[in-house]
């Protein structure tokens, strides 16, 4: 492909349209979302569970998520983090997509309020609750170079654990998105330089996660790049299916920003 040279007058046209778009953009967005969920998490009615699995250090897990279902998250055992991809249960072509995610919400944020959209620009995940606000939607997991230069050989990583559970979808490598790291306390400096934040995170942090469509939902809990723990030591986390609960016309992830109303629409259309 040809490079296509820009003038320093088309250069700073575009930068304008785009500058113009993102005031717009933010224009409509919440001037302040919701404070971080109170902790300790609070008990799930029984009634209410659909399913609850554990996930030891270095393992992954995957499940199939009905529309209105809930996925709490919680690191009742200790601190780890969590890597998470999706794929439309209908579709699997559809699947999560971060950098849509973030361009459309203007942030790299995801916290209580926010949506995670598709590559169909359709709403997959809705975060409904969230205690620390503290993951890394830009770095992605660990790989086995990673984990052997940190750790030295026997170690299990994110890149491999979603490789198998893919396969166990019936998916191919080429099909796993960019993971979401979950309670990975990943910020950008001013320098442009990825830094690890412990104090972002709290005892027995948790997130839920509530499903706007059908879904493959894979979970592979091994430490992320920037831990600096020296030792590998993932702490097992507790997954928890909650049944459907219809939110109510305000909700607050399906009217923040102009680009969550519109991914909801398609989620409409695309349900006719």
């Amino acid at each position: 492909m040809q490079h296509v040279r820009r003038s320093p007058e088309e250069i700073a046209a575009n930068r304008a349209r785009y500058e113009d778009h993102q005031r717009k953009g933010l224009e409509f967005s919440p001037k302040a979302l919701p404070a971080p969920s109170s902790l300790p998490a609070p008990m799930i009615d029984a009634a209410l569970i659909v399913h609850q699995e554990l996930i030891p250090g270095g393992w992954h897990w995957s499940t199939r998520i009905k529309r209105g279902e809930t996925l709490r998250i919680a690191l009742q055992q200790g601190f780890s983090t969590v890597s998470l991809v999706a794929w439309n249960a209908a579709d699997t072509s559809e699947r999560l997509n971060l950098p849509d995610t973030v361009k459309m919400q203007w942030t790299t944020a995801l916290s209580k309020g926010r949506v995670i959209f598709s590559d169909m620009g359709r709403v997959m995940l809705s975060v409904t609750e969230d205690s620390s606000g503290a993951h890394d939607c830009l770095m992605g997991g660990s790989t086995a170079a990673s984990n052997l230069t940190k750790y030295g050989e026997g170690t299990r990583n994110t890149r491999d654990n979603l490789v198998l559970l893919a396969t166990k979808a019936g998916l191919d490598r080429r099909d796993i998105p960019a993971a979401l790291s979950l309670f990975a306390p990943v910020r950008v400096d001013q320098d442009g330089k990825f830094r690890w934040k412990p104090e972002l995170l709290n005892d027995g942090d948790y997130i839920e996660l509530r499903a706007e469509m059908e879904m493959i939902v894979g979970l592979a809990n091994c430490p992320h790049p920037l831990d600096p723990n020296p030792d590998y030591r993932p702490n097992p986390v507790t997954v928890t299916r909650i049944a459907t609960v219809e939110p109510d016309a305000g909700d607050l992830c399906r009217t923040a920003t102009a680009e969550a109303v519109r991914g909801f629409e398609n989620n409409a259309l695309a349900a006719i």
